[in-house]
């Protein structure tokens, strides 16, 4: 029997999970919150036992993961006896620029490419280096994984990946797209080669990930050949708070008129554009619907553009390969939005797509077919499972 621990470290949080991969079972998930701010609390939910919560300061990760241990191991909240018990720990690192296609066990190498990949990932990578460093030293001898979000994306082509910049820009920085979800495409995308019966060498499917952050891609055979986000997450589709894609002169333009710098300018494409600086509402959809219901002009606005985007990458991406065999929601808006899945089948039609309108009204929280028998693309939703993806991964090298 394998339990794996399963890490999430952000900068200022750090998620987990404690799975019995055999059983496909989490024992416990938590959330240490407010990292180095004044404030800081742990919450704890285990199979079996009362709630856990306390509130004590941790001024970095190495605290967070202590307090992770101890309550774990708590007679009163915690679902193991001791550290022994954890065979393995895995964690989600965001960015391994174009050094790692897969998960890896966790050596000094890994951690140097983690490390100079910080540019990349100024907010994630330095985080997730800290718990896997953090985890080392708590638990000396358990096998650490680094688990990839940029992996899945690294099997698409060179005619893909590569910008029209000057080459020497990728030979020199890396400068290239990588994608970003790639843990949740990779598991959504081989589910649905698994629960649709699809050919697991040539099964085309298209991944809509739809959620504050939005990504989709497509994949044959399991394998990524194209995806929506690119250096950045800033890539691709209209977001919560992101733009999506706009024309690199915008930067400029704006910078000029406004006095701005371009770190100020990429901040504001960042954080305070997608359906937010449409709407001036909210970057959250559920009130984008709400607003939009009760005659909200740039609330609808909102909305019609992030479905247009969704819809203008579906058709790219049926194109590029050549077809489509299955189209999959999932994340949050995927799982739970009714009318984004609504608008966005009805305007793929020429796809033969036909929606079953009462199933796909239906709330729901299991994997099924939103589309009626005589459908000719399948669509479905699939709830994303990152942390159970982590923790296969990190079974599969540590046995």
């Amino acid at each position: 029997m394998l339990k794996i621990l399963v890490i999430n470290a952000g900068s200022s949080s750090l998620k987990y999970q404690f799975i019995d991969i055999e059983k496909k079972e989490v024992l416990a998930k938590g959330i240490c919150e407010r990292i180095g701010i004044e404030g800081s609390k742990i919450s704890q939910k285990a199979d079996g036992k009362p709630e856990y919560e306390l509130v004590k300061d941790m001024k970095d990760h190495s605290d967070a993961i202590k307090m992770v241990i101890d309550a774990l191991t708590s007679k009163e909240y915690g679902v193991i006896s001791s550290m022994n018990e954890i065979d393995a720990v895995g964690h989600r690192v965001l960015h391994g620029g174009k050094y790692y296609s897969a998960s890896t066990i966790v050596t000094d190498d890994v951690k140097k490419v983690i490390r100079d990949c910080f540019d990349l990932g100024p907010l994630h990578n330095p985080a997730n280096l800290t718990g896997i460093e953090a985890c080392e030293k708590a638990m000396p001898g358990t096998p650490q994984v680094a688990v990839f979000d940029t992996a899945f994306g690294q099997s698409m082509d060179k005619k893909v990946y590569t910008y029209a910049i000057p080459y020497e820009y990728y030979e020199k920085y890396a400068i290239r797209r990588y994608g970003f979800h790639g843990i949740s495409h990779n598991f959504v995308a081989n589910r649905a080669l698994e629960v649709i019966g699809l050919d697991k060498e040539k099964g085309k499917v298209i991944v809509c990930h739809l959620g504050n952050g939005s990504s989709i891609s497509a994949s044959i055979g399991g394998k990524c050949v194209d995806t929506s986000m690119g250096l950045t997450p800033l890539e691709g589709l209209v977001m919560g708070t992101r733009s999506g894609d706009v024309d690199p002169a915008v930067v400029q333009y704006i910078a000029n008129k406004e006095n701005k710098t371009v770190d100020e300018v990429l901040n504001i494409l960042n954080k305070k554009s997608g359906v937010l600086g449409i709407s001036k509402v909210s970057s959250d959809f559920r009130d984008l619907e709400d607003a939009a219901e009760n005659g909200n002009e740039m609330a609808k606005l909102a909305l019609d553009m992030f479905i247009y985007r969704v819809v203008k990458y579906i058709g790219a991406y049926a194109a590029a390969m050549n077809g489509v065999d299955a189209i999959v929601f999932t994340a949050g808006i995927g799982e739970n939005t009714v009318i984004i899945r609504d608008a966005v089948a009805k305007s793929l039609t020429y796809l033969g797509v036909e929606l079953d309108e009462k199933i796909n009204s239906e709330r729901r929280k299991d994997e099924r077919c939103i589309s009626t028998p005589n459908s000719k693309v399948k669509v479905w939703v699939i709830p994303t499972n990152e942390e159970l993806m982590i923790a296969e991964d990190t079974a599969r090298l540590v046995k």
